[in-house]
């Protein structure tokens, strides 16, 4: 069978060609042959089994799928994963230290019960932890607008507030 003929073949039972994406999760080098229509959400929680981040609307509008993108914060569900070729990525699952000790702001949320249910919290700490990072937490009004993309479900909003006020003064001492 010439390639042509694969490509036909392969397009008529709804396949697509796979792509080579290299990128750096949680400090590791990963290759992986993908459909090029995967999103980074998906490449993370189905082929690398890094399932903190969470698919909540699937259309960038909740921030339950928020991870950090070369150091920035992303939702995942939007970005195609044949985009982070050579980029790193960071989730919830690297925060904590190697030694198992939390960050700042995973030990706040736990402390100011910043979290409900949970199903939102992955993407509201990598979401808090980038407002700090950004020096978006100098007030309350600051920090609610710069999480306003990160949607809670159950309310915690409040505690959120108060996670990341704690943890900014704790990540600016380190």
């Amino acid at each position: 069978m010439t390639a042509d003929e694969q490509a036909a073949d392969q397009a008529a039972r709804g396949e697509s060609e796979r792509v080579d994406v290299t990128l750096t999760v949680n400090g590791e080098t990963r290759s992986l042959a993908i459909d090029p229509r995967t999103s980074l959400l998906d490449l993370l929680r189905e082929h690398l089994a890094l399932t903190g981040a969470k698919k909540g609307c699937d259309h960038g509008q909740c921030g339950a799928c928020t991870v950090h993108l070369d150091g920035r914060r992303i939702v995942s569900c939007l970005m195609p994963a044949v985009q982070t070729d050579g980029r790193a990525v960071k989730t919830i699952e690297a925060l904590a230290s190697p030694n198992g000790e939390l960050h700042p702001m995973q030990r706040a949320f736990i402390d100011h019960d910043a979290l409900q249910c949970g199903y939102c919290t992955p993407g509201q700490i990598m979401a808090a932890v980038a407002c700090v990072d950004e020096g978006h937490a100098g007030s309350t009004e600051e920090i609610r607008e710069y999480m306003s993309g990160n949607i809670c479900r159950c309310g915690a909003y409040v505690g959120v507030v108060s996670a990341i006020q704690d943890a900014a003064a704790k990540m600016r001492r380190t």
